[in-house]
Parts: C-alpha cells; sequence; structure tokens
C-alpha cells in the first residue's frame, strides 16, 4: 500500500483553511487534522475539510507525520521549534520567524533532526516562476511592482512581510548572488507598520533591483520587468502574461538585427497544489526541499534590510526636517 503524509494543519485562518482543504487534493497526503486557539474557527475548518478538531498542538502532533503551520506570524518560530522537536516534518507560511536568529535556530534544528523545513513562499512553485527562470539566468536590472487594495488580513506585519517578501524571494532566486546594499523608504498609512514600501538592492555580481510594494491601492497589480544578458523580459503575474526580446526564442523582428519576440500565456496554476505535492515528494521520498529554512532566512533577512533602510531613511529626513518625528 502506498504510504501516505498525515499532516495536520495549526492556525484556521485564511490560509489554514486554504491548507487544510488542499491537503485532501494531495494523492500522498492525508489531512490529520486542525488546530487553533480559536476553537470555534477550528471547528468550522475541520467540518468543511472533514476532520478531527485537537484542543492543542501537542495533541496533534501524536497523530500525524507533519504538520503546516499558519498560525500569525509571530508564533511561526515556537511552533516550529516544538513541531521539530516532536520529530515532524514542517512547512511553515512565511516569514520562517521574526528574527535572523530565530531563523538560524530554525536552520540548525531542521539540520539536527534530518527533517524537512519548507517555507511557504508560494511563488516557487508558480508558472510564472517557471518561465521566468528558462528564459533569464543572468539579469542586469529588476524591476518588480506587487500593488493590491487594502485588507485587514496581514496587518499584523509590513507590507514588506505581508507582500514584498514574495518579490525579494523571487529575485533573489534568480540573481543567486548575496546583497551589497538596500535603500528604501516606506509609511504606514492604515495600520501600524508599513503599508507601503519601495526598496532598490544592489547585489555584490552589480545587478540592481527596484520593489514596490502597497496594500492601500486602487486595484491589483503584479508585475516584473528583467533586463538582461539574454534580452528584455516583462511579465504580467496578473493577466499571466510574458512578453520577451531577445535572440534565441519567439518570431524574428525585422529590421532589428537578429532580435525575436515571444509572447506567451499560462494557465492558472494551482501553486498550493505544486507546493504540498513537494512537501510531500521531501518528506517520503527524500526530494530536494524547493524553499528550506536557508531560503527562508534569506528572504528575511532581506526583508529586514528593507526595514532598515526604511528606518535609516526616516531619521535622516526627520534630521533634515522634512517630516516631523511621530
Amino acid at each position: 500500500m502506498q504510504k501516505k503524509l498525515r499532516t495536520g494543519v495549526i492556525g484556521a485562518g485564511h490560509f489554514g483553511r486554504y491548507h487544510a482543504l488542499k491537503v485532501g487534493s494531495v494523492a500522498r497526503e492525508v489531512l490529520a487534522g486542525v488546530y487553533d486557539p480559536d476553537s470555534q474557527r477550528a471547528a468550522l475548518v475541520a467540518s468543511e475539510a472533514q476532520c478531527p478538531v485537537f484542543d492543542t498542538a501537542e495533541a496533534l502532533f501524536a497523530l500525524c507525520d507533519a504538520v503546516v503551520i499558519a498560525a500569525p506570524a509571530e508564533f511561526h518560530f515556537d511552533l516550529a521549534v516544538k513541531a521539530l522537536r516532536a520529530g515532524k516534518h514542517v512547512l511553515v507560511e512565511k516569514p520562517v520567524a521574526a528574527t535572523l536568529e530565530q531563523a538560524d535556530q530554525l536552520v540548525a534544528l531542521s539540520d539536527e533532526t534530518c527533517l524537512v523545513c519548507q517555507v511557504g513562499h508560494l511563488l516557487r512553485y508558480s508558472a510564472e516562476h517557471a518561465a521566468i527562470t528558462q528564459r533569464i539566468t543572468r539579469p542586469l536590472y529588476i524591476e518588480a511592482t506587487r500593488i493590491a487594495p487594502f485588507k485587514p488580513r496581514g496587518t499584523d506585519v509590513s507590507v514588506i512581510l505581508d507582500l514584498m517578501i514574495h518579490d525579494l524571494d523571487l529575485v533573489m532566486a534568480i540573481v543567486d548572488s548575496p546583497i551589497a546594499q538596500v535603500d528604501a523608504l516606506g509609511a504606514a498609512v492604515s495600520s501600524d507598520h508599513e503599508d507601503i514600501a519601495n526598496a532598490r538592492v544592489r547585489f555584490e555580481n552589480g545587478c540592481v533591483a527596484t520593489i514596490t510594494a502597497s496594500r492601500i491601492s486602487l486595484k491589483t497589480e503584479r508585475r516584473m520587468r528583467l533586463f538582461s544578458q539574454e534580452g528584455y523580459l516583462s511579465a504580467d503575474f496578473g493577466k499571466r502574461e510574458l512578453v520577451m526580446i531577445g535572440r534565441e526564442r519567439g518570431l524574428p523582428l525585422p529590421g532589428t538585427g537578429g532580435f525575436r519576440r515571444e509572447s506567451m500565456t499560462w494557465k492558472e496554476s494551482d501553486s498550493l497544489h505544486a507546493e504540498h505535492e513537494a512537501f510531500v515528494a521531501a518528506c517520503l521520498d527524500g526530494a530536494p526541499v524547493v524553499v528550506d529554512a536557508r531560503a527562508g532566512r534569506r528572504a528575511l533577512e532581506a526583508a529586514l534590510l528593507v526595514a532598515e533602510g526604511i528606518e535609516t531613511t526616516r531619521r535622516r529626513m526627520e534630521l533634515s526636517g522634512l517630516i516631523q518625528e511621530g
């Protein structure tokens, strides 16, 4: 009989519900149960997903092989440590932890226990990520925009950890070079944390990325433009459209000295399903973890550097009298 991964879900909020429902669609994964301190919310999600409700995380650990941690970000580290020490594989939503010290502990604990610690950077499992990385390997400049209307969900953290971290992770996976410098600015408008942010990230290999994130915009827009030695690529994640100007792919552009234009679209793909399939393969087959704790730490470090850059800019502007402190 084919072995299945018994997965529990901790956190019955927006993403926890999605994870609980998604487990049932993966061939080698079965939902062991749900835990949330809000017993009514846990019961609602468990009823929808047709699984048991547990009173404590420890009780859930006893009956599962792995856990998805979809609790608020401030609880990610403590829950992940408890799960790994209990001998359970972990899929923790981003950010992996609150501090780099915590992230380092998770990296070390995952290595020590030989257990999977996968971080939920969903874009890595998307069709757009595959399309870009198949075409761009030597980027020179990247411009990423991720803006959306305001929603109360996610405002327990800044827009950097809520939205921008997706593009930070994706950009760093494409560039594959340490960060040399970050200049940033941002502002809290509708919450206690930054709701808008812009960062200019320079990498040690010379590549530069400009990344903008906002959760107080009038519309939703998710775009990325890449200038590289292979050519120019523009991707609209919302419309699922990609255009590349280069020399190797697409139809010839007359009068351009050998350049070609490639246009492609892709169907909406189920990135969460792909993420769970990758998690199962890592846990049961020993497959490489696509986004492990080290990758999660790298994205967290970039996000914290952006936050530091915003604070540096704010202090500089206060000293210049351009804004008033407080």
